[in-house]
C-alpha cells in the first residue's frame, strides 16, 4: 500500500503517528510524509531563513530513519490558509503519494495550522482523484481512506482505533529526537522535552488500549467509504 501522512509542521507527524508509519514501513509499504509549513518561526534566536533550513534538514533526517519520502510544501509557519494555492499544493501531495491510506490532523487540535492542514487534507481527498481538477501531476487512481490523528496533548479527541506502537517506540523516539532545534524551545514553554511529551501521550493511549504504548486514530467516515480500521497496521 501507499501511505500518506500530512502534518502542519516539522515534528507533528513524529508526535502523532510516527510509530504507525514505522510499522507500515517495516511491513514493506511505501510511506510518504508531507509537511505543510516550514517551521520558519520556530526559534528564539535564529532568523526565519536559518531556522527554515534547520527544520527542513531535521525533517529529512527523521524521514530517513524509516525510509519515508518527504513532501516539503514550504508554506510559512503560522500563515496556512484554506485557499486555492494551498489546495493545489495539497492536491499534488496526494497525487505524488497516490495513497491508499491518509493520516490528517483532527479539527479539534489546538493550533490553527493543524486545523487548517486537516481541513484542507480532508477537502482534497476526492478532488485528488478527479482528472479535470488539473494540477502539475496526474490524478490519483482512487479515493483513499482517511484517518484523523490524535491531538497534541490528547485534548478533545476520542480515538476509535488504537495502534500498538510498543515495538517501534525506539524508532518513534529517534525520529522525534531529530527535531533537535525544538527541544529547548518546547522545554522552556512546557518544562518537558519533546520526547517526554510524546511518551506521555503514547503511554496514556496505551493504558486505554491495554498495551505499553499506543497511537490513537478516528476514521473519517464521509462518502465514499473506501476502507476500514483493518487498514491500520498490526504491531511488528
Amino acid at each position: 500500500m501507499n501511505i500518506l501522512a500530512i502534518g502542519a509542521h516539522p515534528d507533528d507527524l513524529e508526535f502523532l503517528c510516527a510509530g504507525t508509519l514505522a510499522l507500515y514501513a517495516k511491513a514493506g509499504h511505501r510511506v510518504v510524509m508531507a509537511v505543510a509549513t516550514n517551521g520558519n518561526v520556530g526559534s528564539p534566536t535564529l532568523s526565519r531563513e536559518e531556522i527554515r533550513a534547520v527544520r527542513k534538514a531535521e525533517q529529512e533526517a527523521a524521514c530517513a530513519i524509516i525510509g519515508a519520502e518527504l513532501v516539503w510544501m514550504d508554506f510559512d509557519d503560522e500563515w496556512l490558509f484554506n485557499d486555492r494555492q494551498t489546495r493545489t499544493v495539497f492536491l499534488d501531495a496526494y497525487r505524488r503519494a497516490d495513497p491508499d491510506v491518509v493520516f490528517v490532523h483532527a479539527p479539534s487540535d489546538y493550533h490553527p495550522d493543524h486545523r487548517v492542514a486537516g481541513q484542507v487534507a480532508e477537502d482534497c481527498r476526492i478532488p485528488a482523484a478527479v482528472r479535470l481538477v488539473e494540477t502539475a501531476l496526474p490524478a490519483c487512481r482512487k479515493v483513499p481512506h482517511l484517518f484523523r490523528m490524535d491531538t497534541i496533548g490528547s485534548v478533545d479527541f476520542e480515538p476509535e482505533a488504537y495502534v500498538d506502537v510498543t515495538s517501534v517506540m525506539d524508532i518513534k523516539r529517534r525520529m522525534l529526537a531529530c527535531h533537535e532545534s525544538q527541544s529547548g524551545w518546547l522545554q522552556a514553554i512546557y518544562d518537558l522535552t519533546p520526547v517526554e511529551m510524546m511518551e506521555s501521550m503514547a503511554r496514556q493511549r496505551g493504558l486505554v488500549a491495554g498495551v505499553k504504548f499506543a497511537e490513537g486514530f478516528a476514521e473519517v467516515k464521509t462518502y465514499p467509504r473506501t476502507g476500514s480500521q483493518a487498514l491500520l497496521p498490526s504491531p511488528g
